[in-house]
């Protein structure tokens, strides 16, 4: 018979409430250790290899993954297949990350004096510095996780969340001590929703293509640069490729609505500063995708000049390019 939801959700709680505890009671137990661990990573030539058994095992590639998409190269060698020939991966200039909560699991130790051997560094991460991985490890993290979260105290549970925690502490360390910044996370993460959500403006619009005119081009020629363009407007520059004003579809369409005849041709051939629409509105090019979807929406615009720092125009940004880019869009501008 199963037990009632009540007894269900306090079960829960009591899981998610050890497996917190654990986590905290590990942070004023972090020490100089820890520094040393980073430091060693960050001397590091060659790669970080993570190796772990079972359950450690998981927790042991998420770090490394983790550690490879922040900047520190890193991948995961299971010890059974490092014992049938895959420590021919490991090299001197490499470090070694082995996990193992009980710190004396058979396969893992194993391996460990070979590794030793290729010299390379070991840092352990266990419950216990007096463990056999601990002692034989140049630095151990000690989790120091003495109760599982399930009710005999058998399962990994505690203990994993724990190591996995104390991997993401030492990736953002690592992140950070290596100036790892939002640009080179993109440029690590470019697919999926996390990728997309990190794209500039620059890398969304159509590349090529920089519609501009300089102000004293007549309105007719700038109508031709636009259409050929077909981006729907065209940019007026001033001195240095520098935004004046935006000529756009729909400024095309009210200047022949609103001209018939000669009064048309007049308007036609005279300059596009009398049409334009000055000081528009203008995206900088390393905006975030999704920063400029909201500021279009918000403006109701459907095209954007995109302008570098200097003020220098480098192309236009349309509400169609998110939308391919896979943007949701909210609104529809004019």
């Amino acid at each position: 018979m199963t037990d009632a939801p009540v007894e269900l959700l306090k079960i829960a709680r009591n899981v998610l409430q050890r497996e917190a505890q654990a986590i905290l009671d590990l942070v004023p137990r972090l020490d100089e250790r820890f520094a040393q661990a980073v430091e060693m990573i960050l001397s590091c030539e060659g790669k970080v290899i993570v190796t772990a058994v079972g359950k450690s095992g998981h927790i042991g590639g998420k770090i490394a993954a983790t550690l490879s998409s922040t900047g520190t190269p890193a991948f995961f060698v299971h010890p059974t297949e490092a014992l049938h020939g895959d420590l021919g991966m490991i090299r001197k200039r490499d470090i070694v990350i082995a996990i193992s909560h009980s710190g004396g699991t058979s396969e893992l130790m194993a391996v460990i004096p070979v590794i030793q051997k290729i010299g390379a560094p070991v840092i352990a991460i266990c419950h216990s510095a007096q463990t056999p991985l601990g002692v034989a490890a140049s630095c151990c993290l000690e989790t120091n996780v003495s109760q599982e979260a399930d009710t005999l105290n058998l399962a990994p549970t505690a203990s994993t969340t724990t190591v996995l925690a104390l991997g993401d502490a030492l990736a953002v360390a690592l992140l950070r001590r290596r100036g790892f910044k939002m640009e080179d996370f993109a440029f690590l993460h470019p697919g999926g929703r996390l990728g997309q959500s990190l794209r500039r403006v620059r890398e969304i619009i159509e590349g090529g293509k920089n519609p501009c005119v300089e102000i004293s081009t007549t309105v007719q020629e700038a109508i031709v640069v636009s259409k050929e363009a077909n981006l729907g407007a065209v940019s007026i520059v001033g001195d240095g490729g520098v935004l004046l004003g935006i000529f756009t579809d729909g400024d095309i369409g009210r200047v022949l609505r609103s001209h018939r005849g000669e009064r048309l041709l007049a308007v036609l051939e005279g300059p596009v500063s009398e049409v334009m629409t000055a000081k528009p509105m203008s995206i900088h090019a390393d905006t975030l995708g999704e920063k400029a979807v909201r500021l279009m929406e918000e403006q109701a615009t459907y095209v954007l000049p995109v302008l570098e720092r200097d003020g220098r125009v480098i192309g236009m940004l349309r509400m169609h390019d998110l939308v391919r880019a896979g943007y949701t869009i909210q609104t529809n501008g004019d």
